[in-house]
């Protein structure tokens, strides 16, 4: 047994929301929010994850909101500690994801329909319930995507 190589950690969709829940520490809709508004950032921008990334990420100042920030951090590799995750205070969130080293920026702003029924989520379950049917959910009706 000690020879044994470690096996690859298979990346998978599945796998990447169980790691954001055992991360963040529960499943909840901004959570997913988070992480499919940072993955689908990166793949928008064609970019590397961890370094040459800045995310800013606005109205995510308060629980429940504030979970969006678990889920882009993780999707992102943008963390605090490294300093190119910022959050600002705002209404409305936006997101803003920026490939530093080409100059690229996307940004993610959730759409009305979305904004509602967030607020409809009032309590564990119905959060919990959402959560699963966003992260199903198709990105373009999330979440308006601007180049700039």
């Amino acid at each position: 047994m000690k020879n044994q190589k470690p096996q690859a950690v298979i990346c998978t969709p599945q796998a990447t929301l169980k790691q954001a829940v055992e991360f963040h520490g529960h499943l909840g809709p901004y959570l997913v929010l988070g992480l499919l508004a940072g993955l689908e950032a990166v793949r928008a921008l064609g970019c590397k994850k961890h370094f040459g990334i800045r995310v800013r990420v606005w109205g995510a100042d308060k629980r429940p909101k504030s979970c969006l920030i678990d889920g882009l951090q993780l999707a992102t590799g943008a963390t605090f500690g490294k300093g190119n995750i910022k959050k600002i205070s705002s209404s409305g969130i936006r997101i803003e994801v920026k490939d530093c080293i080409n100059n690229k920026q996307v940004v993610l702003l959730p759409r009305r329909a979305l904004i509602g029924r967030l607020s409809r989520a009032n309590t564990h379950a119905l959060a919990e319930k959402l959560a699963k049917e966003i992260y199903k959910s198709d990105i373009k009706k999330l979440f308006n995507l601007k180049r700039e």
